[in-house]
């Protein structure tokens, strides 16, 4: 089995949008939906998952002449073991994160390092 980072984005300019034009009380009715549709799509595929996902918060962004906080659309991480990438779009196809608006995920085989 390989290993592939899955990583999952919302672009900045559709989470912007969505609170500018979405009240408190319906965001949070919305957090719940795709909360609950996650968990269950979560469980269904739980013995392809290496460790538990992680989400991913503000960044900082660091160069040569220093860090400062910088604006990015990565969202959540997770590690999923599977024969091929095109195994992880099959199995990613139904996935909830796909309800928001131009979200995305990012599928990346680990290389294997070897001496």
């Amino acid at each position: 089995m390989k290993k592939f980072v899955v990583i999952y984005r919302v672009p900045v300019e559709t989470m912007n949008e969505w609170k500018k034009t979405t009240s408190p009380e319906e965001m949070m009715k919305q957090g719940k939906e795709i909360g609950e549709k996650m968990m269950a799509w979560t469980k269904k595929n739980e013995k392809a998952f290496v460790g538990e996902g992680l989400p991913l918060g503000k960044n900082v962004r660091m160069t040569k002449d220093g860090a400062k906080p910088e604006t990015n659309d990565l969202n959540y991480l997770r590690i999923v073991e599977a024969e091929s990438a095109d195994q992880v779009a099959e199995m990613f196809k139904d996935n909830p994160h796909f309800d928001i608006p131009t979200s995305y995920v990012d599928i990346m085989e680990v290389p294997h390092i070897g001496m």
